[in-house]
């Protein structure tokens, strides 16, 4: 297991697994605490969910829960391909409103880690995508938000034509980031471990 801390948010980092394979197919260690603690995630993750999506170009997000049920994320893809994209929500954070971006496939078998304060969305590479992510927090309907996926602010490079996108209707009416509250505060002392 590499992890991989992004070079524009280090929070956010992505981690490249091992495949062990022979003749008989392959085996990947998908998650160890041990090693996860060692880079600095002590998140512990409390559910796992996983979603399809049939067609290419399904755009799921940008999702987040609010405190007290904020969660971080630790994801991977099953089968299939996506864009995942990771967005700064933390007021105050020197990268407030940038994103991280990264293919994630079952053929390349990588896990992107997202932190709280941050809305996570992603889109379908390929039909028949399936995604799996455990998450730090249990899901809390009254605490669940979201960001407009084209907010034009975020500039976010998504693979689709929006006028194609397959979206659920909330996530078309989510607002952007610039009428949101501020759900998160950064904490300097907390993502590098010293006092402000």
């Amino acid at each position: 297991m590499q992890i991989i801390p992004s070079s524009s948010i280090p929070e956010v980092k992505l981690i490249r697994l091992k495949r062990h394979g022979d003749a008989r197919g392959f085996l990947v260690e998908t998650y160890s605490r041990r090693d996860l603690l060692a880079a600095g995630i002590s998140a512990e993750f409390v559910q796992d969910n996983q979603s399809f999506s049939a067609a290419k170009g399904v755009v799921r997000g940008l999702h987040f829960q609010a405190p007290p049920h904020a969660q971080a994320k630790l994801l991977r893809v099953m089968r299939g391909a996506i864009l995942d994209v990771a967005v700064d929500i933390r007021v105050g954070s020197p990268t407030f409103g940038r994103h991280v971006t990264a293919i994630l496939s079952a053929e390349e078998t990588s896990e992107i880690y997202i932190p709280e304060g941050f809305a996570h969305g992603f889109c379908t590479l390929q039909p028949g995508t399936e995604v799996l992510y455990k998450v730090s927090g249990y899901y809390a309907p009254s605490h669940e938000f979201g960001i407009r996926w084209d907010d034009p602010a975020l500039d976010i490079d998504w693979p689709i034509d929006p006028a194609s996108a397959i979206l659920s209707d909330r996530d078309r009416r989510h607002p952007v980031l610039a009428e949101l509250p501020a759900f998160f505060e950064y904490e300097a002392e907390r993502v590098f471990g010293v006092a402000s």
